[in-house]
C-alpha cells in the first residue's frame, strides 16, 4: 500500500502485514518528520464465551507462594520527567527506587540519562544497561545488576547515544522499541522506576509510550515552572497517541523556607493540582552529599530531612502511610 507523508508529501510504498498491530506512528525518510499510521486492521474475531464446569467437578485450591506475583498484580511503571534540568529528576528516581526497596518491594531502576549519573550514585558499575539489552549484546541477567536488596538496575550511559540513532532509523514503530524490550522483564517487579534526561529526544518519548504514570520533579523558581508548563503541553501531545499515560505526581524540590517566592508557587501549583502535588521535598545539603559516597540518602543520612521527605514520598505513592513506623 501506498502512504503519504503529510509533511512533504513524499510517498512511501510499504507492505502492511509486516507493520505489528501495535505501531501507531511511522517517520518520513524524505524529511525526517513523524506522522500517525492510519492503516485499517482486520478485527480478531471475540473469543468464545467459557464452558461452565461440571457440576461435579470440585474447585482447585492453590497456595498463594504458588501463585506468580505478576498474576497477582500488575507491575506499576513510573517515569520520572521533565524537559527541563537541575530539578532532582536523578536523585528522585534513585532514592524513590531505594525506598520502594526497603519497603520490601522488588524494584528495577531504569536509566535512560546519557550521563549515567543513577548507577554512580549507587556505587556500582555495570558492564552495560539499557543500550546493550535493546541490541542484544547483552541477555537480561547480565545487563541487569542487582544494586541492593530489592533493588535492580538497567543503567544508562553514554552508549545511549547510539541507542537513539538506532531509533531514529527505524521508519515505523521507533517509539515502542524500549517498550518492547522492558514489558517481557517486568513481571518480576513490583515496580519499573525510569529517570529520563533533561530536553525532549527519543528517549524521552520511548519513555512516554512505555510508563503509565509520571512523576515530574519541580524546583520552586521561575524557570522551572515555565519548563514545567512547557512539559505539559509535551505530554498532551503523547496523550493523542497514548491515553494511559498520565501525570500522577508533582513533586515540588528545592524548598527553601527563606525563599518567599517558593511559597507562593508552592501554593499556587497546589491550588490548581490538589492532590498530585507531593510534600515538597526540602533543600538538603545531605542529598547532594550522599551520590559522593555511592549511597543512598537512606544510608548515608537516615535522620536528616531528605530521606523523611522521601520516606514521605514513598507512602504517597504505595498509598501505605504506615510504612516506615
Amino acid at each position: 500500500m501506498i502512504i503519504t507523508c503529510p509533511h512533504c508529501k513524499k510517498q512511501h510504498n510499504i507492505d502492511e502485514k509486516r507493520i505489528p498491530p501495535n505501531v501507531r506512528m511511522a517517520r518520513c525518510q524524505g524529511c525526517g518528520q513523524q506522522f500517525p499510521l492510519d492503516i485499517p486492521r482486520e478485527e480478531t474475531p471475540p473469543p468464545p464465551p467459557p464452558q461452565p464446569a461440571p457440576i461435579e467437578a470440585a474447585p482447585a485450591q492453590e497456595s498463594p507462594s504458588s501463585t506468580p506475583r505478576a498474576s497477582q498484580e500488575t507491575t506499576r511503571r513510573i517515569g520520572v520527567s521533565l524537559s527541563k534540568g537541575g530539578v532532582g529528576k536523578t536523585t528522585t528516581s534513585v532514592n524513590l527506587a531505594a525506598g520502594l526497596a526497603l519497603a520490601g518491594k522488588k524494584v528495577l531502576l531504569v536509566d535512560t540519562d546519557t550521563q549515567g549519573q543513577s548507577s554512580f550514585m549507587l556505587g556500582v558499575k555495570p558492564k552495560g544497561g539499557l543500550t546493550e539489552l535493546v541490541t542484544g549484546e547483552l541477555p537480561p541477567q547480565e545487563a541487569i545488576i542487582q544494586a541492593r536488596k530489592n533493588l535492580w538496575i538497567l543503567a544508562g550511559g553514554k552508549s545511549l547515544a547510539g541507542l537513539k540513532r538506532l531509533i531514529d532509523r527505524k521508519d515505523y514503530g521507533g517509539e515502542l522499541t524500549i517498550a518492547e524490550a522492558l514489558t517481557p522483564l517486568e513481571k518480576d517487579y513490583d515496580y519499573v522506576v525510569v529517570d529520563t534526561s533533561p530536553g525532549w529526544d527519543p528517549l524521552t518519548v520511548n519513555v512516554l509510550f512505555y510508563v503509565n504514570e509520571l512523576m515530574t520533579p519541580v524546583s520552586l523558581e521561575v524557570m522551572s515552572i515555565q519548563g514545567f508548563g512547557e512539559f505539559l503541553k509535551s505530554i498532551a501531545s503523547i496523550q493523542k497517541f497514548r491515553k494511559e499515560v498520565e501525570l500522577r505526581y508533582i513533586l515540588p524540590t528545592f524548598r527553601d523556607m527563606r525563599v518567599k517566592r517558593g511559597s507562593e508557587f508552592l501554593e499556587e501549583i497546589e491550588k490548581i493540582y490538589g492532590d498530585k502535588v507531593c510534600s515538597p521535598i526540602r533543600y538538603n545539603v545531605r542529598l547532594s552529599e550522599a551520590p559522593a559516597y555511592g549511597q543512598t540518602i537512606f544510608e548515608f543520612a537516615p535522620g536528616s530531612n531528605g530521606a523523611q521527605d522521601y520516606r514521605d514520598l514513598v507512602r504517597k505513592v504505595t498509598g501505605e502511610p504506615d510504612l516506615f513506623t
